[in-house]
Order: C-alpha cells, then sequence, then structure tokens
C-alpha cells in the first residue's frame, strides 16, 4: 500500500509506546505510516478523578473526533479506556497481543503494613480502591492520578505505604521498581493489558491492514470481558473487574461487582469449551444481577448524583431503599460512642428509681454489669426502641415516653419517692435532670458513655440534614456554616436544638430513623 497510515495517539509515554508497537507491526508489513500524537481532555485534567470528569470516552474522544474529521486514519488506545459503545462510524479494527493483564502494588521500604491495621494505599481507580477496602477495610485510600512517571514520584513524596499500578504499564515503559509484586487476588479492568486499534467502519482498505496484526485469543477475551462490562452498564464509576482468557481450547472467565466501599462483593467464575462462548458474558453477567448486582448498581448510579439528603447517623440498606427515587442520600456517624468503665460503687446501693434515655447507655450498662447485677426496681425510658433492648437485656420498664422532657414532666408527678439515678453521656443536652431538680427531685448524673463529635463537612448542594439527638446537630455545626437547610428531626428535644440554628425544621411523628425518611418522603413529593 502506497498510502500514509496516520497514526492517531495520546502523547503520553505509555500511549506513544503503544502506538509506536502498532508502528513496528504495520512497517514490518510493509506499511508507511506516520504518529500524530494529540493531548486527550484526561491527560488535561490531572486534580480530579477520572470518575468525576462527567466524560464519556475520556482518554479517546479527542482521537474519536480527529478519527472522523479524517486527520488520523486509525487510533491506538488502551483498550481498557474505550467506552463499550464507540461512536457511530467508528469500530475496532485489531487488538494487539495482550500484556500482562495485573494490577501491581509499589510500596516504600517494606510489606509489613499488609498486616497492619493503618495503611494508606494511592489509586484514582474506584476498582482498585473497592477490591483493596474490601480486602484490608481499616486502610485509607488516596486518590492518585497522573502519568506513570509522575504518580511514582508522588509515592515517593507522600507519607503513603504503596500505590497501585497497571503491570503492563510499568513493565511496558521498564519501570517496574524493585518494591513490588503483582496482586493476583485483584481481578483487573476489563480489558486491562490490551491495545486496540480504532477505525472507520467504512475504510475497508485500513480495516483489512489492521486485520494482519489482530490477535485473535485476545479479541475473544477482551469482548468477552467489555460485554460483561455493558451488561452491567458499568464505566468508569462503577468497581466492576473482569478477566477472560483462552486456554487448552476452553474460554475461562471471573467477574467482579463491588460497593464503592468494598463492603459487598458479587463475584462469578465460568469455563465454557472455545466456540460456544458467545453468550458467555451475558450468563455471568445475569449471574451478578440476580444475586444482588441491579441493587448494587442502582446505589452506585444514585450515589455518581448530587447528594439532596444526608443523615447524621449511617443508614443500614434497607433503610436507604425507603427514600423515594428523587432523594439521593448519603449517611455518616456525626457521633462516636466510647462506653465508660463503671464501678460497682454505681449500685451500692443499688438505685431503686433508673432513667436510660438510649441505647448506648444500655450498652454501657451490659458491659460493665451482668444483666442479673442490674436489680433496678423501677426503669424510665425515651424511646421505644430503647425500652425494647432495656426490657430484653435487663428488666421490666415502668414507663417511657417519646422524649426527655415528657419523661421529666411525667417523673415530677408520679416517681416513687425523690431520687433517680440517670445514666447519661458527658454530653447532655436535653433538660430532665433540671426539670426533676426544680421539683425538688434528687439526680444522680453517672456518666455511662462519652460522646465525640465526628462530623464531615456536607457539600452546599444538600437540600436537608437528617438528625437524631442534640449532639448530632452540634456536630454539624462544629464542621459547617450552612444554616440554609431543612433540618429534619427525630424528636422534639433534637428539633428544640436545631431550631437554634434552623429556619426550617421539621419532626417525625414517632421517633424512628424510618419515620424521619418518611418525613424527608414527604418533603420531595
Amino acid at each position: 500500500m502506497s498510502k500514509l497510515i496516520r497514526i492517531g495517539t495520546r502523547d503520553s509515554e505509555l500511549a506513544l509506546w503503544q502506538a509506536k508497537t502498532v508502528q513496528s507491526q504495520l512497517e514490518h508489513l510493509g506499511h508507511k505510516t506516520q504518529l500524530v500524537p494529540v493531548k486527550s481532555t484526561g491527560d488535561i485534567v490531572l486534580d480530579k478523578p477520572i470518575y468525576e470528569l462527567g466524560i464519556t470516552g475520556v482518554f479517546t474522544k479527542t482521537l474519536d473526533i480527529a478519527l472522523l474529521n479524517g486527520e488520523i486514519d486509525i487510533a491506538v488506545h488502551s483498550l481498557k479506556d474505550v467506552p463499550t459503545l464507540l461512536p457511530k462510524g467508528i469500530v475496532q479494527a485489531a487488538v494487539l497481543k495482550r500484556g500482562n493483564v495485573r494490577d501491581c502494588l509499589v510500596f516504600k521500604s517494606n510489606e509489613e503494613f499488609l498486616s497492619q491495621r493503618d495503611a494508606v494505599i494511592a489509586t484514582g481507580s474506584l476498582r482498585r480502591r473497592a477490591q483493596w477496602l474490601n480486602r484490608y477495610p481499616t486502610h485509607t485510600i488516596v486518590g492518585l492520578r497522573g502519568n506513570v512517571n509522575s504518580r511514582l514520584q508522588k509515592l515517593e513524596d507522600n507519607d503513603w505505604n504503596g500505590a497501585i499500578f497497571a503491570a503492563a504499564g510499568l513493565g511496558r515503559l521498564n519501570m517496574k521498581p524493585e518494591e513490588s509484586f503483582n496482586l493476583e487476588w485483584m481481578i483487573p479492568a476489563p480489558a486491562q493489558g490490551a491495545v486496540m486499534i480504532a477505525a472507520l467502519e467504512n475504510d475497508e482498505e485500513i480495516r483489512t491492514i489492521c486485520k494482519e496484526i489482530n490477535h485473535e485469543d485476545t479479541q475473544i477475551a477482551t469482548s468477552i470481558e467489555r460485554e460483561f462490562l455493558n451488561r452491567l452498564e458499568g464505566g468508569c464509576s462503577a468497581p466492576i473487574g473482569a478477566l477472560a482468557f483462552v486456554k487448552e481450547e476452553e474460554v475461562h472467565f471471573q467477574g467482579i461487582l463491588l460497593s464503592l466501599d468494598g463492603s459487598k462483593k458479587i463475584e462469578v467464575q465460568r469455563t465454557v469449551a472455545l466456540g460456544k462462548h458467545d453468550e458467555l458474558a451475558q450468563f455471568c453477567a445475569d449471574f451478578i444481577i440476580e444475586r444482588g448486582g441491579k441493587r448494587l448498581m442502582d446505589d452506585l448510579k444514585k450515589s455518581s448524583q448530587e447528594v439532596s439528603i444526608f443523615s447524621t447517623k449511617t443508614l443500614t440498606d434497607d433503610q436507604k431503599q425507603l427514600f423515594h427515587d428523587a432523594v439521593v442520600s448519603d449517611s455518616t456517624d456525626f457521633i462516636k460512642i466510647s462506653l465508660n468503665r463503671m464501678t460497682h460503687k454505681v449500685l451500692r446501693p443499688m438505685p431503686k428509681n433508673v432513667i436510660i434515655t438510649s441505647k448506648n447507655a444500655v450498652e454501657a450498662l451490659l458491659t460493665n454489669f451482668a444483666p442479673q447485677e442490674l436489680q433496678f426496681e423501677n426503669i424510665y425510658c425515651v424511646g421505644r426502641r430503647t425500652k425494647r433492648l432495656v426490657e430484653r437485656k435487663i428488666g421490666p420498664v415502668k414507663h417511657t415516653e417519646n422524649n426527655a422532657k415528657a419523661l421529666a414532666e411525667y417523673l415530677v408527678d408520679y416517681i416513687e419517692g425523690t431520687q433517680v439515678t440517670y445514666f447519661c453521656s458527658d454530653i447532655r443536652l436535653d433538660e430532665l435532670p433540671e426539670i426533676l431538680k426544680d421539683n425538688q427531685i434528687e439526680v444522680n448524673e453517672v456518666t455511662a458513655y462519652e460522646t465525640k463529635y465526628d462530623a464531615v463537612k456536607i457539600k452546599d448542594t444538600v437540600k436537608g440534614v437528617m438528625f437524631y439527638s442534640p449532639s448530632t446537630v452540634q456536630s454539624y455545626k462544629q464542621e459547617n456554616e450552612n444554616d440554609d437547610i431543612t433540618a429534619f428531626c427525630i424528636g422534639e428535644t433534637t428539633a428544640k436544638e436545631a431550631r437554634r440554628h434552623f429556619k426550617d425544621v421539621r419532626i417525625a411523628k414517632v421517633p424512628t430513623v424510618e419515620s424521619v425518611i418518611a418525613l424527608v418522603n414527604q418533603y420531595f413529593e
């Protein structure tokens, strides 16, 4: 062929290595070529994770445009960066023989951190992040972007234990440090380690040439992996891993889908005869979906949207499912509890009247004493769930109210005697002791647990915050200045504190998390 083949490529060192490999193979077959480097959005914007850029094909879009405009004849990509659905008019023309598919951990001086509770690992990949946290849930993950050189330098410059790279990239640039090893347990990204050539669908001459350097086994394996990814409707924003390979006339496949934090994982493995693999990707994707994958993907899609409601208490999966579709929620514990050590002095003499206003106080009592030691004559509670826990673990409850103020007013009229022991937190915002003392009832306050503020900064786009105690309101204020939100409160005591800071304060009908969620749903109807 006398026509010059213009090879489009990103201008990073690794991309140029891939393009030159294609160039070498084409020229070996007698074709004339020219490299045409371009800079992609993914190379320009390095201060954000890929999944936050909001662009499909962040590393391929610029080359797609150049191809469609006739500025290049073929485009060379890392196949794992290519969207599963190509732009109209562009097709996959060839895949080179695959390199190392594995992820590689590059570490500092030693590997001891792998057996330790605390360690810091750097990666910009949600898939690597989720799989690492699934295996090492107490470790911390930090973001890492840039080319291979800059990422290795960042690892050197920062106080991190290690960083995760694609083994193929390190190997191709001859930059794999001695302090590194492949993560054989980590399932790679679909098509990781493969180099793909894209061409125009109507350019039959170029497509015919590219077929000469196509590696069939790699094409089969990567096509299965990418179809699996496509059927799960995943992309850069989903922690999905897939690996297929052809061996002894069989196609082996394993796939994985995880939650962003790695706490949930759904896996699949299957082997079929070569030639009967056409439905392998669909079977494995359906297997994942039927075992909770659909729900997990729905949660992932919601997590990529702007959060509209934030809960100051970590919500369970069942509680998250109670929100309307229009509500995008996030949650974390704004309060950390530390149970105190209590001696038997608090039981001598055995208190006749006892007030317990939270499940934390119940846990503190049961941590320090055996249930048979807690022979209280009259137990007074706040909240139905606290009451149920007390009656299940300690003994009968004399009386319960929805909030501390109502319980105090009841005790003023009906308490037996003039003394009461109150098992409470070190941070106490309710009026209960003051009301009782004003009515000549002696209150012995026992600090059963300590409450520590542990709030996070919430984005200004959040429309409402769910509060479950006065302490959660106080914790919010420690980190957040935005008072222009709607406060959804579990009860009147919490609402009283919220009114000091927010104009729009709403109270659940009953003091349960589910009732607060119902309140949120009503707001968004």
